[in-house]
């Protein structure tokens, strides 16, 4: 079962329009695009670092609103603007010495799919375009910006044993 599989995962790669969001784009008056986000993938990425699961964001878009908000989840390794991601990501995982066949490619359109051909698991949200879906390993039931991202960290770093820490929780 391919779950079984995310529990080898050392770096998990994100693609930002349709995957960290639902792919709609507002432009305000002053032509600034605006992007929603969902809060609980936010936090898992947040939690994913803390617990030592690198998270990667690599998009071809190019906005210093995105740029901000994942600086502030503690994203070290974001990479807008890109036009050849394979390459980039190759680059990446040498200076982290982490296998290709190591790594979850989170992505939903064509500028993906190399990477997505070359990682060990390539997965998808409910709404990416076919030909994304047909390479997938993993397809959520969720859509892009609809806390994908949440259920592919959560379900990677509970197969890692590295989701919960109840230690500083307190008992009522």
């Amino acid at each position: 079962m391919i779950l079984q599989e995310f529990a080898r995962i050392k770096a998990i790669v994100v693609d930002v329009d349709g995957v960290l969001t639902d792919g709609t784009v507002q432009v305000d008056e002053h032509g600034e695009q605006l992007r929603t986000f969902n809060v609980k993938d936010g936090y898992a990425m947040h939690l994913a670092i803390s617990r030592g699961l690198p998270i990667i964001v690599i998009s071809g878009g190019k906005n210093a609103g995105v740029q901000r908000r994942l600086e502030g989840l503690g994203i070290q390794e974001i990479h807008l603007g890109v036009a050849d991601k394979l390459a980039l990501l190759r680059e990446i995982l040498l200076r982290f010495k982490i296998e290709l066949q190591d790594v979850m490619f989170i992505g939903d359109d064509m500028p993906d799919y190399h990477c997505m051909k070359a990682v060990g698991i390539a997965a998808c949200p409910a709404d990416a375009v076919e030909e994304i879906k047909l390479i997938s390993q993993y397809v959520s039931g969720k859509s892009g910006g609809r806390g994908v991202v949440r259920e592919l960290i959560e379900k990677t770093l509970k197969l890692q044993n590295k989701w919960f820490d109840d230690s500083h929780v307190k008992s009522i």
